[in-house]
């Protein structure tokens, strides 16, 4: 299916971009990596693709804002997938107007491409957080967006721009909306390895609020989806959830991680990294009936043995993670 297609992923750098180059690239497709450039030419998580496939990948460097440079790197491709954003929750409220230029306009810039260029198919990545704190559970595709951060506010206004291009030039586009993914290569960022590095080097885990509850993937799970999405006929235009239909709160997953690493640590809730209150949202939970339906998926990989994993790549990799500080 995938031998020979030639494949753009944006924000191949990533946390889930690295693990979908990765599944591509030993499927056999063609792989394109655009990456974010910089002076020290780093290439982010792909370095942590095994040498091996690494030499398969052909990484290409800019801004995902430039659209010179994306009309260039979409060229010739058969399929985009597009992860490029800015994801940090806190720090879109301290910087807005890059999060609308990145997320907004670099989505915009993919489209065009896409559409310029007649590519076959573009799955686009939303998020969860685009339906804020849930008004009805589980949460299904057609629950209302509520921009509860200049975050899910930028997401939000990027999958109605997939929309608009959807419905008025047929462009072949598939929209994710993935709830909360973790596994190796996370960064601490996002909790549970802010959780599993701070258990390993410091006297006790601060965190934010203990009470959010989320519906947690494991990234293998989610990379199948972006495969399936990709290949599967007949979607075009469809938004489709990613999730277990499982949520548990951020205390819990605390709570559990420990235990799995046997560590006796206090929690603490610190005032810092609390969101501010009309912003928090507070459940989500996955309806993924219509992933199940129309692409076949459905995640495998158990809560537990995805925290194991996680856990282990933290362990292997500690000097990767700063636990002196609150990493926006």
């Amino acid at each position: 299916m995938w031998n020979g297609k030639k494949v753009l992923v944006t924000g191949a750098a990533g946390f889930i971009g690295s693990h979908v180059v990765e599944a591509l690239v030993a499927a056999g497709a063609a792989t394109t990596a655009m990456v974010r450039y910089n002076s020290s030419s780093s290439i982010g998580n792909l370095a942590f693709l095994d040498p091996d496939l690494r030499k398969e990948v052909r990484v290409v460097s800019g801004t995902i804002e430039d659209s010179d440079f994306v009309y260039q790197s979409v060229k010739g491709q058969d399929v985009v997938l597009h992860l490029a954003a800015l994801i940090a929750i806190p720090y879109s409220y301290e910087a807005p107007r890059t999060y609308v230029r990145t997320n907004v306009e670099g989505t915009l810039n993919v489209l065009e491409a896409v559409r310029r260029y007649d590519v076959a198919r573009m799955v686009h990545t939303s998020t969860s957080e685009v339906y804020g704190t849930a008004l009805r559970t589980p949460i299904d595709e057609d629950h209302p967006l509520q921009g509860q951060s200049p975050y899910s506010a930028s997401k939000i206004a990027a999958d109605k721009l997939a929309e608009s291009y959807f419905r008025s030039f047929g462009t072949p586009v598939v929209t994710l909306r993935p709830f909360n993914t973790f596994g190796p290569r996370q960064s601490a960022r996002a909790f549970i390895p802010t959780i599993i590095s701070q258990a390993l080097d410091r006297d006790a885990v601060r965190l934010g609020s203990l009470t959010p509850e989320r519906d947690m993937t494991f990234v293998s799970d989610t990379v199948a989806g972006f495969l399936a999405a990709a290949t599967t006929v007949g979607i075009d235009g469809m938004t489709l959830n990613l999730g277990t239909g499982s949520t548990y709160s951020v205390g819990w997953f605390a709570k559990c991680i420990l235990e799995l690493m046997e560590a006796d640590k206090p929690i603490i809730q610190e005032e810092e990294r609390l969101r501010p209150a009309n912003s928090e949202v507070m459940r989500l939970v996955s309806d993924n009936a219509r992933a199940r339906e129309v692409m076949g998926w459905s995640p495998s990989v158990s809560l537990e043995d995805g925290l194991r994993q996680s856990i282990e790549f933290v362990r292997k990799h500690r000097l990767f993670y700063q636990t002196d500080r609150y990493v926006r």
